[in-house]
């Protein structure tokens, strides 16, 4: 079947989007292929295309767990096989999904990058019939991208049990230094790199410093008509805010990652079919969401990273249709962005107590527990040891970084269950204990599969057919789990930790403090590029953010805040103005004629051409053979 074909029978689409096509085509071609797409870009169709045009599955790895379970819910309503092998699944689980793949029972497995280290995978994949390795999120194999996971860099281990299969690599957020990090830590063969512009024209970048920001707030929500996100930093804040805009006849809700499972699952559901207008969110929310047309997206606090804040921003106006991207600020946001940033990044004695805690707390010796998937109530920890709840957090995140084990957020995971009998013996056992003999009909009866994989499972929907509560359900399902007959996985919404190595003793946990200095100075630098970013009112939003990622242009956007100042005010500048205009923007950097003219617009190149040749013959400016001007040394 033609890719055409491929993607108008399973997504629906009579044409790629621009790179799409020409991605798929490179993979197809047994080619390793890097391909950068903005968010809302269509990267999951670069891998799913054309591994469903060719024999064998596609191993995915992704480093969350809530975009896996998506993806793979999805391809399932379009009638594919597909699984996500996640730290949230026991060994009995794993190892059936593995087998299932060996006999060709998936086109897709999505796979966490820890999983990747363990043994089970490592026996499991030359059994397996691949015909493409996709890594998304692929930033965080690089150290210098903005949420580097050192579990990425065993993606290499894949590559040297399969040599000949083709790698590609996708991702919305890179640098170029990151992008060329990528292809050397993947070990990429002749990488052919895709890349679209990370413009987008739909999108109007607004950023306004305020003191008064609830007002400007609704204003905004009352002014924009349409869906909207609006992101803020603390769990707190976010019923705050959506209380505030309720109160104001603004239709809204909250979302955070404390939130129980049921509950976060049905806001979600409200606002994406727009029963909510707003949505008020940390940055829990919104990861893998698909819905077009949210026409606002709002920064009440500033990210940490240009990259956060972009991919956040993007989730606006995803149909094309124009849609606002706007951040609020004040002194007081860039003071609390230096705070975050100590918070961030504990003592290295402190990284070293919270671990030694966490081994103690789930009793495990030194030598032991690799692999170990544990739920963790960071509140116990506290209770127990005393350690600061916001030095856990973010020493289990440092940890993380080092390898030491990994941590998911509270996600919620539904009921499964599979049968371990053989129909055989299940028959025998129903006709010995009649007792359970209706749950077992019930079970066959409203789910199929169920000898062959584990399936979610409902158990109101037992309970309902049998006239039984759920507890007495739940009750006997436990029992038949013990008894080995079934294994019966209740639905959990708790954070979880596992353990990526063995425990370490204490003389011999380490941690570089050269690298730990190293990744403090790369944090820093980002938080400097968002202050910079949002406190520079003299160059085009839109440029400055393609400047960050590498892309150089010389448009102006013309729709954001800086654009429209300069048009409100180019009838008002006077030659000193302009002037000074010029040896602002020169104290930055160097500038080419040019390149400073079409910065300077919608001023009149002749005004600007004029100050630029007084500036020269009194001395304030020098230019060079290539013309490229720059402030005069005294």
């Amino acid at each position: 079947m033609q890719t055409t074909e491929i993607l108008k029978k399973y997504w629906g689409y009579a044409s790629f989007r621009p790179l799409q096509e020409d991605i798929i085509q490179s993979v197809l071609q047994g080619q390793d292929t890097l391909a950068l797409l903005p968010t809302g870009g269509g990267k999951s169709v670069c891998y799913q295309v054309p591994a469903m045009a060719q024999e064998g599955l596609c191993i995915v790895v992704s480093p969350l767990i809530a975009l896996m379970n998506d993806q793979v819910q999805q391809l399932q309503k379009k009638g594919i096989r597909a699984v996500a092998i996640t730290s949230a699944m026991n060994f009995r689980e794993i190892d059936l999904a593995f087998n299932n793949a060996i006999h060709n029972g998936y086109k897709f497995i999505y796979l966490s990058p820890e999983r990747i280290q363990s043994q089970t995978f490592l026996r499991k994949l030359p059994h397996l019939h691949v015909n493409l390795i996709a890594v998304d999120e692929a930033h965080c194999i690089s150290q210098w991208g903005y949420d580097f996971r050192p579990s990425y860099l065993g993606i290499k281990k894949i590559r040297e049990i399969k040599p000949l299969v083709p790698m590609l690599a996708v991702t919305a957020t890179a640098t170029q230094h990151t992008v060329q990090d990528i292809g050397k830590q993947l070990e990429l063969n002749e990488v052919r790199v895709f890349k679209t512009s990370f413009g987008r024209s739909n999108l109007h970048y607004h950023i306004k410093q305020d003191e008064n920001k609830q007002q400007t707030l609704l204003n905004i929500c009352n002014k924009i008509k349409g869906s909207g996100i609006i992101y803020v930093r603390n769990r707190k804040k976010t019923k705050e805010i959506s209380d505030f805009l309720n109160a104001q006849q603004i239709s809204s809700d909250f979302y955070h990652a404390g939130l129980e499972v049921g509950e976060r699952a049905q806001k979600q559901s409200n606002w994406l079919h727009n029963h909510k207008r707003i949505m008020v969110s940390t940055n829990a929310f919104g990861m893998g969401i698909d819905k077009p047309d949210v026409r606002l997206v709002i920064h009440l606090d500033l990210p940490d990273s240009m990259e956060a804040w972009f991919q956040e921003a993007g989730r606006g106006g995803r149909d094309g249709q124009t849609a606002y991207a706007l951040t609020l600020y004040n002194q007081t946001d860039i003071e609390n962005l230096h705070e975050q940033l100590e918070q961030a990044f504990p003592s290295i004695e402190q990284i070293k107590q919270t671990y030694s805690a966490l081994c103690n707390y789930y009793q495990i010796a030194v030598g032991s527990g690799e692999g170990l998937c544990l739920h963790f109530d960071i509140n116990s920890l506290y209770e127990k040891y005393k350690i600061h709840p916001a030095v856990v957090y973010h020493s289990i995140k440092f940890l993380e970084k080092e390898n030491y084990l990994s941590y998911s957020e509270a996600l919620y995971q539904p009921s499964k269950l599979h049968i371990l009998a053989s129909k055989y013996d299940l028959y025998n056992f129903q006709v010995q204990n009649p007792k359970v003999d209706n749950l077992i009909k019930a079970l066959l009866r409203s789910y199929g599969g169920l000898f062959q994989d584990y399936v979610i499972i409902q158990e109101a929907k037992i309970a309902r057919a049998l006239k039984e509560d759920v507890l007495s359900v739940k009750k006997t399902l436990k029992h038949l789990s013990k008894l080995e007959l079934i294994d019966y996985i209740e639905q959990s919404g708790t954070p979880k930790i596992t353990f990526t190595q063995a425990r370490i003793s204490n003389a011999f946990f380490f941690i570089s403090k050269e690298h730990y200095e190293t990744l403090k100075q790369q944090q820093q630098q980002r938080i400097k590029a968002v202050i910079d970013f949002v406190g520079n009112e003299n160059i085009c939003r839109s440029r400055q953010i393609l400047q960050y990622f590498n892309e150089h242009t010389f448009e102006d956007c013309n729709t954001c805040d800086v654009c429209i100042k300069k048009k409100k005010n180019s009838a008002r500048h006077t030659p000193a103005q302009i002037s000074m205009q010029i040896q602002t923007l020169l104290k930055q950097k160097n500038y080419e004629i040019t390149e400073l003219i079409k910065l300077l617009y919608p001023l009149k190149e002749e005004d600007v051409l004029a100050c630029i040749n007084q500036l020269i013959d009194d001395h304030v400016l020098s230019i060079n053979k290539e013309k490229i001007l720059s402030i005069k040394k005294e």
